[in-house]
């Protein structure tokens, strides 16, 4: 297992710092992908912290044969290291199961159909808070987000590292589901109870999912108050702009992204920090491509030149449209 190498720096942390890279194996790293791996990593080296690597292997029917090898042999390839053994979710089962026992008095069961919710916006109205499902009905079970006022407040704002203050009211987002119809245990829950598990305490990663943090708060915040990690402050949050295709779609592995190309280790680096407001020196290019180093060395030095030189304040706020990497 690859294991970090930082050089000495002045320390930039005040508090402890362990941050992750959570991807899904349904399907191999694209260039968004890479973009969370590059910023997640330079923004916990900058700071003299832990990066960890979680495979979030929860999903089998979503997931491609032979993913999750792939995308860690492609961090490998582009010079990332970690700092632990890597997580796999489909390994900590119990530990779900356990947490979903603790919130026993905060969930409730639901057997309302995807046709419903559409017809409400996508927001779940909590129509099945107060009743009980037919016997022999599918049933998920939801967050019951009303139930405990006194941690709405600290859930409904933070400040995010790179877009500033965020607001939402939790009636607006609905109960969540944490535990699926096909008895599958949510991301929502499972990537909470990691979090916790692994002490994260900056979570940096696509805008896409800017708004599972109001949700992942308010239940980093249940689960913290019943365990023995009672006090544990909430995880600091970072949200990066999107890579864009040309249809102004995300790119994702569900809209078929193309996968990074390992043998295109550097160029790839190169445009997700030029994509991040950190474009490399062309000094320092130039200088790696004359020394005739190693792909991966090169991907090395760059990665420790972005960390050393790593500024949240210049992250776009804004996603755009990924550039075209075989001219990166």
């Amino acid at each position: 297992m690859p294991m970090s190498n930082n050089k000495d720096k002045p320390n930039k942390a005040t508090t402890p710092y362990i941050g992750r890279f959570a991807p899904s194996p349904s399907g191999r790293l694209h260039f968004g992908s890479l973009i969370s791996a590059v910023a997640s990593f330079c923004d916990a080296r900058a700071h003299l912290g832990k990066w960890l690597v979680r495979i979030e292997d929860l999903d089998p029917p979503r997931e491609e044969a032979g993913a999750s090898d792939a995308i860690i042999q492609s961090l490998e390839a582009h010079g990332f290291t970690w700092d632990d053994k890597i997580v796999y979710q489909s390994q900590r089962l119990d530990a779900y199961q356990d947490a979903f026992d603790q919130l026993s008095d905060s969930i409730y069961p639901c057997n309302c159909i995807r046709q419903r919710i559409s017809s409400l916006g996508g927001r779940y109205d909590g129509h099945c808070r107060d009743q009980t499902p037919p016997n022999g009905s599918t049933i998920a079970w939801r967050v019951n987000t009303c139930q405990h006022p006194n941690l709405r407040a600290d859930s409904e704002t933070f400040t995010d590292i790179f877009l500033g203050q965020q607001q939402l009211n939790l009636d607006v987002a609905g109960d969540f589901i944490i535990k699926r119809k096909d008895t599958l245990f949510s991301y929502q829950l499972a990537v909470v109870v990691d979090d916790l598990f692994q002490g994260i305490t900056h979570i940096i990663r696509g805008q896409d999912l800017l708004d599972s943090s109001y949700w992942q708060r308010y239940l980093y915040l249940l689960l913290s108050s019943n365990t023995a990690v009672s006090g544990t402050q909430l995880p600091v949050y970072g949200h990066t702009p999107l890579a864009l295709g040309s249809d102004l779609h995300k790119l994702s592995k569900q809209t078929k992204a193309a996968p990074i190309n390992n043998d295109l280790a550097v160029s790839n680096i190169t445009a997700a920090l030029r994509f991040l407001g950190h474009p490399p020196p062309k000094t320092l290019l130039m200088t790696l491509a004359k020394g005739h180093k190693k792909s991966l060395q090169q991907c090395t030095e760059i990665l420790a030149w972005a960390s050393d030189n790593w500024d949240r304040a210049l992250i776009p706020k804004k996603s755009s449209v990924a550039p075209a990497l075989a001219d990166a």
